[in-house]
């Protein structure tokens, strides 16, 4: 569904990521872990356009989208969640989530909006309130929601824990979990190594902008290298 082959990124004279190559299959939760400054963040807006890959591939259901601009690429049933939510802090969360459904078919804009608010039970009890006065987990839902609204076959997701609760988070992996048996393919990455790989159908491991393991989230969980360096042994 969606390949990186031997990507690289500049920032500048600064070489961010090196000759990258990832797979993320038709209906996986695919995670990508590491450091602060490993490159996560990098890889998902070099998907998204910005910055442009220096050299490499990233195909999306066999279309090439390296020298595509950004615009175009969110409108090929792709979805991002950025770090940090970005809700529309004035908007409801009924606007916020017609903001994610804009370019979603009429006909399918309602039954659209009935899903994400069955799977967001608090969202349709906050439907009227301002996204900025909703407590952190509650953003991140809405965050979430709003992606869902555009019907993606691929949603990408960025450190959705961070900042969050221990029982926020869990019930934000279980969101992700029903997404997979949903037929949304995932692509996340994280910071919560430990989290993100009980959940995760396969893994990589960045760090200086490289991979330098990957395998089943369930063997990269048991991993002494990998539990030493972010399981905290």
């Amino acid at each position: 569904m969606l390949q990186f082959e031997n990507v690289s990124t500049f920032y500048g004279k600064i070489q961010a990521l090196h000759s990258v190559n990832v797979e993320v299959r038709q209906g996986e939760i695919v995670t990508l872990i590491g450091a602060n400054g490993a490159g996560k963040s990098t890889l998902l807006m070099t998907l998204c356009g910005s910055p442009q890959a220096h050299s490499g591939s990233i195909r999306y259901m066999g279309e090439e989208l390296v020298g595509q601009d950004s615009a175009r690429i969110m409108r090929k049933s792709i979805a991002v969640v950025p770090e940090g939510r970005r809700v529309f802090a004035r908007l409801t969360v009924e606007e916020n989530l017609a903001m994610g459904g804009f370019f979603t078919d009429k006909g399918d804009y309602q039954e659209q909006m009935d899903k994400v608010l069955h799977l967001f039970p608090r969202l349709k009890e906050r439907f009227n309130q301002r996204g900025g006065t909703m407590s952190g987990g509650e953003q991140q839902m809405l965050a979430i929601g709003r992606a869902l609204m555009s019907k993606p076959k691929l949603l990408l997701l960025d450190e959705p824990s961070l900042g969050l609760a221990p029982i926020i988070i869990q019930q934000i992996f279980d969101i992700i979990e029903q997404l997979r048996k949903d037929g949304v393919t995932v692509f996340l990455v994280e910071q919560n190594a430990n989290q993100a790989l009980k959940i995760a159908d396969r893994a990589y491991v960045l760090e200086n902008g490289r991979v330098v393991m990957q395998g089943t989230g369930e063997a990269l969980l048991t991993d002494p290298k990998v539990r030493e360096a972010y399981l905290g042994g």
